[in-house]
């Protein structure tokens, strides 16, 4: 199944078939209960069962934007994020996502066999703004209260998988029975960022 929105190559899920709607340019997506990306760095069972909504990533330097809320209820961990995935093995994701202690912040994940997570901004808006960027052989995340000044969240190589890599969405209840996330103000340009912390 593909899903195809406004200003996207088409978008299909990395690991069978989720549950999204796309009206009035917002696309919402849910989790299914206790589903998540997770490579633990302790040695724990991955956790690959969330899907995430994506397109082939633009083979040069690219710009993946937008606003990310988490409306209703929230459990700890559930998010709305952005996602590259290329294998198991392989992936990163920057989350609007909601702490044990109950507060929603930018939380990334870099994954290399094991994941590196790194919990970064509170949140005190009911939205985020995030953004991922091919700059060259690396990848950027930074988040942003009104997607015009953009905080730098972190830089990153993602070594090739065993498949090639896609960008797009994803919504994650690790804890939970559900989690529905809405992305709006999407936004795709194939250009190259300059500066990774200026703001812009």
């Amino acid at each position: 199944m593909t899903l195809q929105l406004p200003g996207l190559p088409a978008l299909s899920w990395t690991n069978g078939p989720g549950v999204a709607t796309f009206a009035a340019d917002i696309l919402e997506l849910t989790a299914a209960p206790g589903v998540d990306w997770s490579n633990d760095s302790l040695g724990g069972p991955q956790q690959h069962a969330a899907t995430a909504l994506v397109f082939a990533a633009p083979a040069d330097d690219f710009i993946l934007s937008a606003r990310v809320q988490v409306p209703g209820e929230r459990t700890t961990f559930d998010a709305g994020a952005l996602a590259l995935w290329s294998d198991e093995d392989h992936w990163a994701k920057l989350c609007f996502e909601y702490s044990p202690q109950g507060q929603p912040m930018v939380v990334s994940v870099v994954t290399d066999r094991f994941s590196d997570d790194v919990n970064s901004a509170p949140v005190d808006d009911a939205h985020v703004y995030l953004r991922v960027a091919r700059v060259g052989p690396a990848c950027a995340f930074h988040a942003s209260t009104d997607g015009i000044h953009w905080d730098f969240v972190r830089l990153f190589r993602l070594p090739e998988g065993s498949a090639p890599l896609r960008v797009g969405f994803l919504s994650q209840a690790p804890m939970g029975e559900a989690c529905v996330a809405r992305f709006d103000e999407i936004s795709l340009a194939e250009r190259r960022l300059d500066d990774l912390r200026d703001g812009s």
